[in-house]
């Protein structure tokens, strides 16, 4: 897999569009940890065509804006962890349990009553279908482990450290059988290893290690302070960010734009690829070209650009659809900017 000087990416998610998914619900709340299939405006009977004519508009808008790693833009999820999350062996989706979520909130999980285990492949029989209909580097996005653990009610194992270890196993399960169908990267996400700082030093890189054993692969990890929409004020620091550097992912991504970043954080993931937040998805208005040239710019001061991915915040699932591929737009044409600049230098 060649890739150019600073690739684009998504993080993962793009905008659902409206005839797909009842997108005024979906924002209401944070993304559900259990299966709420009635957010889903297509039947049960023609869910996957609209599912898989919803991909299709995802990868041609990312290709249209010059994207140079595509995902399937997460369009067959109704948020980023509960599709595997209740596809697994041990979870009770009947009876969901309860958990505080990252705001405070008891909110429906997963409730956990017997050994985790993967049933069967969830993501990569889909794989296919995308390389199909493109010929760039794909990424898939998994949930990982740590977060699937603080995401769940544990009625079964005897702590949160051996629950996480059992959804790493089920991870790797899924991430091994990606990498077999053709995907090239696989990314995790784990934006709970910052809200749950503790806990995760106890536990979380050991989980994230197992979950990413024997990829044949790049590998990332994405970590967050939550979607834009859901979240006005995020620090300017991570509180779990450079103990990653120890963990087997090949790529770290973060965000940058929102929160304001103090982007000198990124010297503590010496070994890393880090993907950087150029695009704030709080903000609906587009940033101009110059504006991501800047905030690339301002990496760079402290990344070779050889070590940078050039990528949205997080997730684009709660933009409208114009102002998303605008804003996946003008990060292309940004990032170009500043490939002409340190070429011609």
């Amino acid at each position: 897999m060649k890739l150019p000087l600073l690739p684009t990416s998504l993080v993962g998610s793009y905008a659902q569009p409206s005839w797909l998914i009842d997108r005024d619900r979906l924002g209401q709340r944070l993304p559900p940890r259990v299966l709420l299939d009635e957010l889903w405006r297509v039947g049960p009977a023609n869910l996957l065509e609209a599912q898989n004519d919803a991909t299709l508009i995802a990868l041609e808008d990312q290709h249209r804006a010059g994207v140079d790693i595509v995902t399937d833009g997460e369009m067959r999820r109704e948020s980023y962890s509960n599709r595997f999350a209740n596809a697994l062996a041990g979870v009770d989706i009947d009876n969901p349990g309860e958990a505080v979520d990252r705001t405070g909130k008891v909110v429906p999980v997963p409730r956990v009553t017997g050994p985790i285990a993967r049933l069967e492949p969830v993501e990569a029989p889909h794989v296919p279908f995308l390389k199909r209909h493109t010929n760039k580097p794909l990424k898939v996005t998994l949930p990982g482990p740590f977060t699937l653990a603080q995401q769940a009610q544990n009625d079964y194992y005897g702590s949160e450290a051996e629950l996480a270890m059992a959804y790493a196993g089920a991870v790797n399960e899924e991430l091994r059988d990606l990498f077999e169908a053709g995907v090239d990267i696989v990314q995790l996400d784990e934006p709970y290893v910052q809200a749950r700082p503790e806990a995760a030093r106890d536990y979380a890189v050991a989980s994230i290690d197992r979950a990413l054993e024997g990829a044949t692969g790049p590998t990332v990890l994405h970590v967050c302070f939550g979607y834009g929409k859901h979240v006005a004020d995020k620090p300017d620091g991570y509180a779990f960010l450079g103990e990653l550097n120890a963990c087997r992912a090949d790529e770290v991504s973060i965000e940058c734009a929102q929160p304001r970043l103090r982007l000198d954080l990124v010297r503590g993931l010496p070994d890393k690829t880090v993907h950087i937040g150029v695009l704030d998805l709080r903000d609906q208005t587009p940033e101009p070209p110059e504006l991501v040239a800047d905030r690339i710019h301002a990496a760079l001061k402290f990344l070779p650009a050889e070590r940078v991915v050039v990528a949205p915040d997080c997730g684009m699932k709660y933009l409208p659809r114009d102002v998303a591929f605008a804003k996946l737009a003008n990060m292309v044409k940004g990032r170009d900017l500043v490939r002409s600049e340190l070429k011609g230098s």
